[in-house]
């Protein structure tokens, strides 16, 4: 059986971090953490609510402190928000206090799963939000890659192939 190492998950918005992460946790009997659900607990209020008012720049400084906090425990299931990586700080923590999967979607699937999710900062926008998450991707994936000890395509399996898929090459890390 896998042992309670640390597992960090990144990827795009609509990869499927949190569902597949929570399930995880529960296969592996591990505590869940939610980077954007801690976000909102702690401010009382949503990620989009967070971003109008802070900004981008206020968001992630925040989601980096609070990602900071969480990474320092043992034992736990990380979903990460999707642009958590672009802090150099949090990619290099990630890497440091645990394993890190990264969960790969293509920008269809992303369009599929987060077109009626009004949650989403990013795609609350004027620019078509292909043309965001194709932006988004460029900037990203490389960042993603960079970090990952394992990677998993969420595209076409279900959340139960794709948690046994994790927790088998998670045994051979």
């Amino acid at each position: 059986m896998v042992e309670k190492r640390n597992i960090f998950l990144i990827g795009p918005m609509g990869a499927g971090k949190s569902t597949i992460g929570r399930q995880l946790a529960y296969q592996l009997n591990m505590e869940f953490f939610d980077s954007d659900h801690e976000i909102e607990k702690r401010t009382g209020a949503d990620i989009s609510w967070v971003f109008d008012v802070e900004g981008e720049e206020g968001f992630r400084d925040r989601e980096e402190k609070i990602i900071d906090e969480i990474t320092k425990k043992q034992g736990i299931i990380l979903a990460t928000g999707g642009g958590s990586i672009k802090s150099r700080e949090t990619r290099n923590r990630l890497c440091a206090r645990g394993i890190v999967v990264y969960l790969r979607t293509t920008i269809e699937k992303q369009l599929l799963r987060t077109h009626l999710d009004k949650k989403r900062p990013l795609l609350q926008v004027a620019t078509s939000s292909r043309v965001v998450l194709e932006n988004l991707a460029k900037e990203r994936i490389p960042m993603y890659e960079e970090i990952a000890d394992i990677t998993v395509c969420t595209d076409d399996s279900s959340v139960k192939f794709i948690v046994n898929q994790i927790i088998i090459l998670l045994e051979k890390k």
